[in-house]
Order: C-alpha cells, then sequence, then structure tokens
C-alpha cells in the first residue's frame, strides 16, 4: 500500500490485500502464513516469543490477501499472565475487574499445560475458495446491521 508499517503496527485490510498480491507475483501461491505479530497488538493471553518479548507466537492464515484464521500460543504460566494484563494497563487484583476474567486468571492458579487455538472464518474460506462476489452467498444465514433473524 505504499505506508510505512511500525514495529507494533497491526496491518491493515488493505495492507492484507496488498501482501496477497506480492506473495502471488513472486511466489505463484494464495495461500501464506503471517507469524510473530507485535506482543503489543495482541491480546494479554497471547504468549510472546522466548528469542524476543516483542514479539508473539500468534499467526495468521491468508487465502488471497483475505485473513482466514487467525491463532496462537496461549500464556499457560499464572505469573506470566498477570504481567501480560499489567503490561495491557489491567491490574489482575482490581476490584473493579470482571468477574469472568478473575476466574480466567484463578484457574491457571491450578496448573496449565502448554497450549494454543486458533479459529477459522470457514465462510471466508468457502467464498474466497468459490471465488463468490459476496460472502454472504458462503454462509445458511447471513447476518448485518438491518438482518438479525434468518
Amino acid at each position: 500500500t505504499g505506508r510505512d508499517i511500525g514495529a507494533a503496527d497491526d496491518l491493515s485490510g488493505a495492507d492484507e490485500l496488498a501482501l496477497g498480491a506480492l506473495v502471488k507475483e513472486t511466489h505463484g501461491v494464495d495461500f501464506f502464513v503471517v507469524d510473530r505479530y507485535p506482543s503489543a497488538i495482541r491480546p494479554f493471553y497471547t504468549m510472546p516469543c522466548a528469542d524476543d518479548p516483542a514479539a508473539s507466537n500468534s499467526y495468521d492464515f491468508f487465502l488471497r490477501g483475505q485473513e482466514i484464521c487467525s491463532g496462537a500460543q496461549r500464556v499457560h504460566d499464572p505469573a506470566l499472565l498477570r504481567a501480560s494484563l499489567a503490561a495491557k494497563g489491567l491490574d489482575a487484583d482490581a476490584s473493579d475487574l470482571s468477574k469472568s476474567l478473575k476466574s480466567y486468571l484463578e484457574a491457571f492458579d491450578h496448573g496449565a499445560p502448554p497450549h494454543a487455538g486458533c479459529g477459522f472464518g470457514l465462510e471466508r474460506v468457502v467464498f474466497l475458495y468459490l471465488g463468490l462476489d459476496n460472502i454472504r452467498k458462503a454462509s445458511l444465514f447471513p447476518r448485518d446491521p438491518k438482518r438479525c433473524a434468518p
């Protein structure tokens, strides 16, 4: 897109499309993976890279310049989890911290193995794979601000 992207910046939709076009032109493929996103732009529960805490153990899968999956290794150490939360400006011991977030943090005090997660946008995959002109054609029950029921 011609814009400078800083070390702690996220990619915009236009950046992702431009990267997809560059990957296609350079390597002749539609599918690619971007990993090690800046920790500053990822959720507090994303594991930082062991060799560079400014980067995270996270990734996105792209098809034709559009994200189809996002995932990451999760922090499983309670002390690191609380430190990551503090780095995002939240106090794990604050009285106004939500009950669900407190429960999430407390669960790790009992021990958790290293783990990861990801989320696929299956409608987006179908939309891109089939070359449809509108993502709604890939959804059984498309939603938008004016349509909340089938």
